[in-house]
């Protein structure tokens, strides 16, 4: 399976932008590994495009520019994570098994600058999700402690861990918040988290 993943990545990186969309969308995958140099426009694009037709979809961008710059446009573009070409095949099978579970997945030192950014973003205004009013969406107590950790940058493994629960029982608080929020994916969470200080309790 993920043999078959790393070879339609490379059939993606071969075509056009829009021929990539298509494809993407018709071949349905969990996880989409995705080159940010694709012939045409860019493959930021190309991943807002498939991320917001199907908000499920994961993207694992795999990249020969560790550029702060690259990485952080492509998180905001929906990318779960972001991957150096330089990585070895083992440490992309990892990643894309990862990813698939719904973890950030990050080369070595990129995680802590996409969370920095998380934090700057959340100190300039943004659109309200509709929870600051009396008749907002209420978190469980349960999910929200899921929130906070998630706002701190652990993986969803590390708060099973943590919370003695399982990796399913994660995925399913935060695709439950996401959902009472009206949020679509984690960058958007843990904006809104870090918005009301929860990556600090």
């Amino acid at each position: 399976m993920i043999r078959r993943r790393e070879t339609y990545a490379r059939k993606l990186a071969e075509i056009g932008r829009d021929q990539a969309v298509r494809r993407a969308r018709a071949a349905a995958p969990d996880v989409l590994v995705l080159d940010l140099n694709l012939p045409g426009k860019p493959g930021v694009q190309v991943c807002k495009e498939v991320v917001g037709a199907d908000p499920r979809l994961r993207v694992l961008v795999l990249s020969a520019s560790g550029e702060h710059a690259d990485v952080l446009e492509a998180v905001k573009s929906g990318a779960t994570g972001y991957l150096l070409k330089s990585a070895s095949t083992e440490e992309l099978r990892d990643a894309v098994r990862r990813t698939a579970a719904g973890d950030p997945v990050f080369t070595p030192g990129l995680a802590g600058l996409v969370l920095g950014e998380y934090r700057r973003l959340a100190s300039e205004p943004a659109p309200a999700a509709g929870t600051d009013d009396p008749g907002a969406p209420r978190l469980t107590d349960r999910e929200t402690e899921v929130l906070r950790l998630v706002a701190k940058g652990l993986s969803y493994k590390q708060i099973a861990e943590r919370l003695v629960i399982s990796h399913r029982t994660v995925q399913n608080h935060v695709q439950n918040t996401l959902g009472k929020l009206q949020l679509h994916n984690r960058v958007e969470l843990v904006r809104y988290a870090i918005e009301r200080g929860l990556d600090d309790a």
